[in-house]
């Protein structure tokens, strides 16, 4: 008996040590991976891209989402815009500036930053900090980007400068107590509160925390118009000053950014046009619809809405776009599905996971679309876009193309 037991004890040891091994070997090829280099892909413009940023404080409204009552608005802003021709002395900016890099480690925690994500440091961009705006036209249209739920903007660089190649200048934004984190160049660090993160709720308390949410986003979209408004008429700096075209307007948004695109083109009418790319609509603008040019891009959804198990709040969401798009004109509205598109791929995010988490996510049908293909269709698909309806490129500009053959239009 005892001669089985040290055969069972013995085994187990064997095993157990194989088990250690296998796990340092996976840490070791994910720290690996953690430590390379990468660059973004290469904007598909003439333009070369500029990156500023701004702190702005609201003098009259409160943050509705601050655990503090009456604690002031603040943004922090990110602008890309077309910049003069690049300088052989000029290098790019960082992706993500050193103190954001900090506190979003230290929110983050040690497995997810150093084992699971790629090494912001490492990331290579293809903006020059505070360069000079392009001399090439008087003005240019301004695109809102927001991003998805708490992400920060940065984490949608690519397609900030794709559009910014393109002509645009695109502003997106994070806030204090909503985006994951926030650096104010003063040293604050202010994280997410708790009762702002969807995550932590479910049922009817997720849907009403994600339309509180959807609402500040939009009233803070039209506070950062406002701001840029002053930009355009006495910028201290004079960058933007003339050269802001703030008659041609537009706004996309991914998942709960695209939700907050849609309610602000019903929220404030210089908004001229809004992508909402793979977001379920929230808010009044379910009811009462918008006016101004818009499209739904849609990642593949296709196996989801045709099992019986789907939540309903997925079959509800399809219902909502559904509505909202029969309601506008034939000539203004888009609804394109881009065929293996996962709805965690329309960001930066496509790039940097590890190929090991690709091909695990491969072997389970979560990812179809390569992920660098997947932003390029999707730059592709919002320059156009903003291209007819900011720009007056004809219709047929979005229409098929033998090149993208990823896309599927819905009528």
């Amino acid at each position: 008996m005892m001669r089985v037991i040290r055969t069972v004890i013995k085994i187990l040891v064997v095993l157990a040590l194989f088990a250690v091994a296998g796990i340092a070997g996976l840490l070791g090829l994910l720290w690996l991976d953690h430590t390379r280099e990468t660059t973004l892909p290469t904007p598909t413009g003439p333009f070369a891209v500029g990156r500023t940023t701004y702190v702005w404080s609201d003098a009259v409204h409160t943050d509705p989402l601050a655990p503090q009552p009456g604690s002031k608005r603040e943004l922090l802003a990110w602008i890309w815009y077309p910049a003069a021709s690049r300088q052989p002395n000029q290098m790019f900016d960082d992706y993500l500036p050193a103190p954001w890099r900090t506190a979003l480690e230290r929110q983050s925690g040690v497995l997810f930053s150093h084992f699971l994500t790629r090494d912001l440091s490492r990331i290579s961009t293809h903006s020059v900090r505070d360069a000079e705006v392009s001399p090439q036209h008087r003005s240019y249209s301004v695109v809102f980007m927001r991003a998805g739920l708490a992400a920060l903007t940065t984490d949608y660089t690519a397609l900030a400068e794709d559009l910014a190649s393109h002509g645009y200048v695109v502003v997106g934004f994070d806030a204090p107590y909503r985006s994951f984190v926030a650096v104010f160049p003063d040293g604050r660090v202010i994280a997410r509160a708790p009762q702002n993160n969807v995550d932590l709720v479910g049922g009817p308390q997720a849907e009403q925390l994600a339309n509180r949410l959807v609402q500040a986003w939009s009233a803070d979209m039209s506070f950062a118009l406002d701001q840029l408004e002053q930009l355009n008429t006495s910028a201290p700096s004079g960058r933007f000053l003339g050269r802001l075209d703030m008659q041609r307007v537009g706004v996309f948004g991914h998942s709960l950014g695209g939700a907050t695109a849609l309610q602000f083109c019903h929220d404030d009418s210089r908004c001229k046009a809004g992508i909402d790319v793979d977001g379920a609509p929230l808010g009044s603008v379910i009811a009462e619809g918008v006016t101004q040019p818009f499209m739904f891009l849609l990642s593949d959804h296709r196996g989801e809405t045709a099992d019986a198990d789907t939540p309903e709040a997925i079959r509800q969401a399809g219902a909502n776009i559904r509505s909202i798009y029969d309601r506008l004109p034939g000539d203004r509205r888009w609804w394109i599905t881009v065929r293996g598109a996962n709805h965690y791929m329309f960001g930066d995010g496509a790039m940097l996971k590890s190929p090991p988490a690709m091909r695990v996510m491969r072997s389970f049908g979560i990812v179809h679309l390569d992920g660098r293909r997947q932003v390029a269709v999707t730059e592709h698909y919002i320059g156009s876009f903003f291209d007819v309806y900011l720009q007056g490129a004809p219709a047929s500009t979005l229409q098929s193309q033998p090149e993208y053959p990823e896309i599927e239009y819905v009528h």
